[in-house]
This record gives C-alpha cells, structure tokens and sequence, in this order.
C-alpha cells in the first residue's frame, strides 16, 4: 500500500560542489536515521569512497565531510510521492524538488541519477528546468545486487571523476 512521503533531508552541497548526485527519495531506512543510503545493505558509501580513494565513512558527518571535501553534492529527485516502502516502482504522484536551488550556489559541472526510476522522473520533471540532462548511474540498492555487483558499481561511477577536475 502506497503512503504519502514527503522529503525530509536537506541537500547536502557547498558553493564549490562541482556534481550532484541525486537518487530518487529516501528510503525507510534513510527517513529514519536521517541521512542519504542509510540502509545497511546500500552499497552507495562504499562505492563512493573506493572511486574516492578514501575510507568508508561511518557517521553523517563523516559523510558529510567526504562530500564537501570532494566538491560533491547530493539530494533527490523528489520532494514528495506516494510510495509503498522503498520500492521506486510503486511511485505514484511524484513532486520534484527544485533542483535549481543548488544550482545558483554552486559550480554544478554535471548531474548524475542513481537508478532507471531517478533518471526517468528528472529527465520527466526536472530537465525542463535545468536544461542539464542527467548521466544515469546504476543503483546501489539492495534490490539491485543480483544485477550489479560492487565491481560493476564502482566502475560505473568511476565517471564522476571526470567532473572533479
């Protein structure tokens, strides 16, 4: 059964960011912890951190840090939806957050969403806006391990490099 999420997070990003990543709303998991793949099982601070060549960051700030350190923003897609748990498939109603609200503050190069469903609700909601199409990165969900292994992950976003120049 679908419940209306309204999105809670603040974007993380400083006027130096040079790239947003944006998923497409934050899980159960992440709504209650507070923060960006929260869940134990998502691959997404593991990933970022090997291309990063940096240690797995365990606490927010620690997140926060390597984000900020490494020009990175972050946020989603949607401010609000109807969704059944974590399940992007069950979006129905879906909101998009102003996307341009980071834009104006920061030096954003380029912009990544992570998972079909991210990609295919901003290119429908927000790339009017923004007029920047999105690069599409893999999920690093949980749902998503059969498919993409933490080799495959780590490669594909290995492309965001190209924009931390």
């Amino acid at each position: 059964m679908n419940e209306l999420v309204t999105h809670t997070l603040e974007p993380i990003y400083t006027s130096q960011s040079k790239v947003l990543i944006l998923g497409t709303m934050p899980s159960p998991k992440s709504r209650e912890i507070g923060f960006y793949y929260s869940h134990p099982q998502n691959r997404f601070w593991r990933v970022l951190s090997t291309i990063l060549n940096e240690p797995i960051p365990n606490t927010t700030e620690q997140k926060i840090e390597m984000l900020n350190n490494n020009h990175i923003a972050l946020w989603d897609v949607l401010q609000s939806c109807e969704i059944t748990g974590a399940d992007d498939n069950s979006i129905r109603n879906p909101a998009a957050n102003d996307i341009n609200q980071i834009r104006k503050e920061a030096k954003i190069k380029a912009i990544f969403t992570t998972g079909k469903k991210a990609t295919q609700l901003y290119q429908k909601l927000c790339l009017h806006d923004t007029n920047m199409p999105s690069v599409y990165l893999p999920s690093t969900s949980p749902a998503n391990c059969k498919n993409c292994t933490i080799e495959t992950l780590t490669e594909a976003y290995g492309v965001i490099l190209n924009y931390l120049i």
